[in-house]
């Protein structure tokens, strides 16, 4: 049973440095609108690293698209360029300044993978999408839908204590 409608949002960019903050930016703009505000940092972190690889590696262009994706309670993130090469982790040495980008996509996902696609290849990964605390889903609660019978005479309570109680 799908508890809430699929939302997929696509950014088309060139992953040039002055392009990949902007990126971040949508991004955490789009996250928050969906109200997953603690899947930001982690997000973002994971678009950085596979647009630097995109900036990086991808031949014959730095043309890409970013898409991000959630269903059944779960963030995709998703990048496509047009470099059918498909990376592969590497143990970078610790004096190394590049080469982790991919275990840290491992570290910080749920899952993650490669697949050939088209002409190029698409690097995604997933992150758990948090559902409301019990507090926001109160909050956006339908007008028609009415309160638990708990939660109605906390409400009355807090009416009553505040010198304010209503009839109806």
């Amino acid at each position: 049973m799908i508890r809430q409608p699929s939302r997929h949002c696509t950014v088309e960019l060139q992953a040039v440095p002055a392009r990949i903050g902007h990126v971040r930016r949508i991004i955490s703009a789009q996250l928050r609108y969906w109200r997953l505000d603690a899947l930001i940092d982690p997000a973002a972190l994971g678009v950085t690293e596979l647009l630097a690889n995109v900036h990086r590696h991808a031949r014959p262009s730095k043309q890409c698209t970013v898409e991000l994706s959630v269903l059944l309670d779960q963030l995709t993130v998703a990048v496509h360029d047009e470099d059918p090469r498909l990376p592969r982790i590497r143990a970078a040495d610790s004096w190394e300044t590049c080469g982790r980008g991919l275990a840290l996509i491992a570290a910080l996902s749920e899952n993650w993978g490669m697949r050939p696609e088209g002409g190029g290849k698409v690097v995604w990964f997933t992150l758990p999408a948090l559902t409301p605390a019990p507090e926001e889903a109160r909050a956006f609660r339908p007008h028609w839908e009415p309160l638990p019978l708990d939660d109605a005479r906390t409400a009355a309570d807090a009416r009553t204590r505040a010198g304010g109680a209503t009839v109806g």
